[in-house]
């Protein structure tokens, strides 16, 4: 039985400055996408101020404090915690809450997950705060997974406002906010609310008028200024729906070429549903696919739909015969791959054919496969095809 070809990391000595995949097309040809190694801690000091934050890809997760209850309820790696995360470059984060005894705690549906909002509230601060990362913003989606909503709302301003930060730590306008309004600060995406009865001026931040729940085609909604759209078909009817799960979340995506107002988009990679799709088959996927013996995942699939876009950006300057010789135990010379010119200006070689990748993705287990680690490409995707004056750039 040969193996499929498919994308590998290649290891380099030393701290690096690049990071290269190698796809294994043929025996004579391989493709190399290579990019420059950045922090993911703090990615966003790199992008102008001038950016709105519906023309970035931003990694997040889904149920992004749902730790327990494997393998039904748990989404997230227990080594995942919040701070994890968010140095590892997820900027979009899924807060589901819960009224217990009068505090709100994180919950997955009525399992409870255990850590208090004011614990993720004391997170996010010491994130927004630190020299390294005060350039960064984070996205907090906050949905109530019990009843009683104008308590709930209430009690979510309250123990924000007693948080360290307070409610000026907070954007609460409805509408998408540009980069540098909202460096140091949580942008509020609020799956509550109503009419935000009890907030001044009754601002609750982004501010979703419909969530249809599981619609397979997707939906939109237009938030003041922006064209939302959104994917979230989650109840998927097994792990053989994987394939078309991973092309409805990737098509979105890539934005309409010509559209009259700015389009943000934003897709759930997670699908759940018993007996035959919990979120780890449905993410991590199942058994030794290489070798024909298991089924490959959301996450793998995405991973291989970004190296590839990235691959035939550079398709001319990075495949390599195998007949030349090449060294992967130091760094490799560059300049037979690609020019650096392409990374000191994203837009150098940007063509009217070029995929613009940007929207706002929230995984499960997002760390999962190491081989294709989603964050850094999803990072990377702000830097590529980019076009001068074009998007705040």
């Amino acid at each position: 039985m040969s193996l499929r070809s498919e994308w590998k990391r290649v290891n380099l000595q030393g701290d690096s400055p690049w990071v290269i995949y190698r796809n294994r097309i043929s025996r004579k040809r391989h493709v190399l996408v290579v990019f420059p190694h950045r922090d993911t801690s703090c990615f966003l000091a790199n992008i102008p101020d001038s950016v709105p934050l519906s023309s970035l890809m931003l990694p997040g997760t889904h149920e992004t404090m749902a730790f327990y209850g494997w393998p039904i309820s748990q989404c997230q790696s227990n080594e995942s915690t919040l701070a994890v995360q968010l140095h590892s470059g997820i900027r979009v984060i899924d807060i589901r809450l819960s009224i217990i005894d009068d505090r709100l705690i994180s919950y997955h549906g009525i399992v409870p997950q255990r850590t208090p909002f004011s614990d993720i509230l004391q997170t996010l601060y010491t994130y927004l705060t630190s020299p390294m990362t005060a350039s960064e913003t984070v996205v907090v989606s906050i949905k109530q997974e019990n009843s009683n909503p104008s308590l709930f709302s209430k009690l979510v301003r309250e123990e924000i406002k007693a948080s360290p930060g307070g409610l000026q730590m907070w954007f609460l306008e409805n509408r998408v906010p540009k980069l540098g309004e909202v460096r140091g600060k949580a942008v509020m995406f609020s799956r509550f609310g109503g009419d935000g009865d009890g907030w001044e001026n009754g601002a609750i931040g982004i501010h979703p008028p419909l969530w249809p729940d599981s619609l397979k085609q997707g939906f939109y909604w237009e938030c003041p200024g922006t064209l939302v759209q959104i994917q979230d078909w989650y109840a998927i009817p097994s792990f053989l729906s994987i394939p078309e799960k991973t092309s409805l979340s990737t098509e979105i995506l890539i934005p309409p070429p010509k559209s009259a107002i700015p389009t943000l988009s934003i897709s759930f990679l997670s699908a759940s549903s018993i007996p035959f799709a919990f979120p780890p088959i449905i993410a991590r996927g199942f058994g030794w696919p290489r070798w024909g013996l298991g089924f490959d995942g959301v996450n793998y699939r995405v991973g291989k739909w970004l190296l590839d876009k990235l691959s035939k950006d550079d398709d001319s300057d990075h495949s390599q015969d195998s007949s030349q010789s090449h060294s992967h135990s130091s760094d490799p010379d560059l300049s037979k791959y690609a020019g650096d010119s392409q990374y000191d200006s994203p837009w150098d070689s940007c063509t009217d054919e070029d995929p613009r990748i940007r929207g706002w993705v929230l995984m499960d287990y997002y760390g999962d496969p190491i081989e294709q680690a989603l964050v850094p490409l999803f990072v990377e995707c702000n830097f590529r095809w980019r076009r001068a004056k074009e998007e705040g750039w």
